[in-house]
């Protein structure tokens, strides 16, 4: 299993401090796991501990998530995408694949899109086209629009227990409940609102870098049809299709994520 050593990254005046998981051997071409909604670098230790010989991941938490700096504000996709670019600057990464898990894929996307010279390819891993016409979204900002401190711990778990279609490992999921209440109600509220009154779409636009599209047949979230969007709009992406696996691959199905990974960054090194 690859060690995992956890840093800070300072990002400069008027931005916050952010920690961040490192992983593998430095050399080639770097990997950046982006995470999603309410988690922290926590979300991609699967992928951390059995990362194979040759690839070197760095996973920042965001803004407001997990043990990093907790501004009043600054929580639409914007934001986070300008802050993961002040993240490759910070820990001196001059190009890197991005990796992103659920709506960690929209701000990676907006930077592969404006930023192509820092990104040498993109991976999608059960990242939403939009979320305006997902129900399920709607029906939980009515929840979440009115979430004062301290956040239930129950909400926190069924959140968490509500993404995967085969078993994940109670202990790992009380991990990643127990890291999205770590987000403040306000962190809850407004990255949630700015993913939905975002124009998520326009975020595929422009993005010529080879990108990877990873989608669970069994994503009680995302449609076959959503992540045909995605193929429709970037010239240069491919879709793999995991069999009985749901939102989040990268829990389900770490081992095969990072042989897909592998391929991917082959051809990036």
């Amino acid at each position: 299993m690859a060690a995992v050593a956890v840093h800070s990254a300072v990002l400069g005046e008027g931005r916050p401090t952010l920690p961040y998981a490192e992983a593998g051997s430095p050399g080639g071409v770097p990997l950046v796991l982006v995470h999603g909604y309410l988690d922290s670098w926590w979300t991609f230790e699967p992928l951390l501990r059995g990362l194979p010989p040759g690839l070197h991941a760095y996973a920042p938490t965001q803004r407001g998530h997990g043990d990093a700096d907790k501004p009043p504000d600054g929580y639409l996709p914007e934001d986070f995408a300008e802050d993961l670019v002040a993240f490759l600057d910070s820990v001196g990464i001059e190009r890197a694949v991005l990796v992103g898990g659920s709506s960690g894929g929209v701000q990676a996307r907006i930077v592969a899109g404006r930023r192509p010279d820092r990104v040498a390819g993109l991976v999608l891993l059960g990242v939403p086209a939009t979320l305006a016409d997902k129900p399920q979204a709607a029906a939980f900002w009515e929840t979440v629009r009115e979430l004062r401190d301290p956040v239930d711990p129950a909400l926190a778990m069924d959140f968490a227990d509500g993404l995967t279609a085969t078993p994940v490992a109670r202990g790992f999921l009380k991990t990643v409940a127990d890291e999205n209440l770590k987000a403040p109600a306000h962190v809850w509220r407004e990255t949630l609102r700015g993913l939905l009154e975002t124009d998520l779409r326009a975020t595929l636009a422009g993005i010529l870098v080879p990108t990877l599209v990873v989608w669970g047949d069994r994503d009680p979230l995302l449609t076959r049809e959503d992540q045909q969007t995605i193929l429709d709009t970037i010239p240069d992406s491919r879709l793999l299709v995991y069999e009985g696996v749901g939102h989040v691959p990268y829990w389900e199905a770490p081992e095969r994520v990072l042989r897909d990974l592998t391929a991917f960054m082959a051809d990036r090194m």
